[in-house]
């Protein structure tokens, strides 16, 4: 297994490592730990357990959010001297809401290699079990800190359609239950998955009203590290399509009348909502716009 490019220069290697169960490492990733000259490691402390655990005896460096603007200088030089490096994080797989991403950039910048070993992620854990759609998610990282910066950060969202998720310490997690009560419906499905693949992991699905009040009166429930998955809003279909009768009288109408004038009268003729009809007429004149430019 190469460790370092034909031309003499090292390769970044960015190592996913457990989220809990130290079983949940590939063997690729504990041959690629063995061989590299350093381990770049958000706390070398948390990470000199799992390479105790495995055999393994390697340079640590330590890699974190106060060091790495001036840490990533230093490995970029060792990385063109030929030393290759593992970037690691606490758990899981780095640079999701953890440090690394200047390392990365100074890398790939740099015209060096960057080789990916997947591996254990929390974010992809707790959606493979929480029962809500997965086709399209985003995710939000932490949550803000202060309770308006939060309610914010929920109304933003309380209309997506997209399944949703964001990481939560023990020591927020009630709070910002408490503010998305606040915000959103307190029936809107959320999954609460807690201390992933550890002896007390927990996954509940519940309605948001029903996982605040499970949180508020178990003190476990209140206790390790928390990913929480919140069900897209509800789309009403009906009122977002328009059947061809209804899109050709809209079209009649846009082409003696103004579109306010035209929506207006199509309102009342098809009983469809002012919005939805707004938007198809903007739609309908660029079209014919471009048209017109097109000849």
């Amino acid at each position: 297994m190469a460790v370092s490019n034909i031309n003499g220069s090292g390769k970044l290697y960015v190592v996913a490592t457990p989220i809990g169960n130290l079983a949940d490492i590939s063997f690729r990733a504990v041959e690629i730990l063995k061989k590299v000259d350093l381990i770049a490691a958000e706390d070398t402390r948390h990470v000199k357990m799992l390479l105790q655990h495995y055999g393994i005896i390697n340079k640590l460096v330590s890699l974190h959010q106060y060091n790495e603007d001036k840490a990533s200088l230093v490995m970029l030089e060792k990385l063109r001297e030929g030393l290759s490096i593992a970037l690691v994080s606490d758990a899981g797989t780095p640079l999701l809401s953890d440090p690394g991403m200047p390392l990365v950039k100074m890398v790939k910048d740099a015209g060096l290699d960057v080789v990916p070993i997947p591996g254990a992620c929390a974010l992809i854990a707790a959606l493979s079990a929480s029962g809500l759609p997965v086709t399209q998610f985003s995710f939000e990282g932490f949550l803000p800190r202060t309770s308006s910066a939060r309610k914010a950060f929920f109304t933003e969202r309380l209309n997506s359609p997209k399944t949703w998720v964001f990481y939560e310490s023990c020591h927020r997690i009630l709070a910002a239950l408490q503010d998305m009560a606040e915000v959103l419906p307190l029936e809107r499905e959320i999954v609460i998955a807690r201390e992933l693949t550890k002896l007390h992991e927990t996954i509940v699905k519940a309605s948001l009203g029903d996982a605040l009040d499970l949180v508020m009166h178990s003190e476990n429930m209140r206790k390790g590290e928390f990913v929480v998955i919140v069900d897209g809003a509800a789309v009403d279909k009906e009122a977002q399509v328009m059947t061809p009768e209804q899109e050709k009288v809209l079209r009649v109408l846009l082409a003696e009348c103004s579109i306010k004038s035209a929506v207006a009268m199509a309102v009342e003729i098809t009983g469809v909502r002012k919005k939805v009809l707004y938007q198809a007429a903007l739609v309908i004149d660029r079209d014919k716009k471009d048209q017109l430019i097109c000849y």
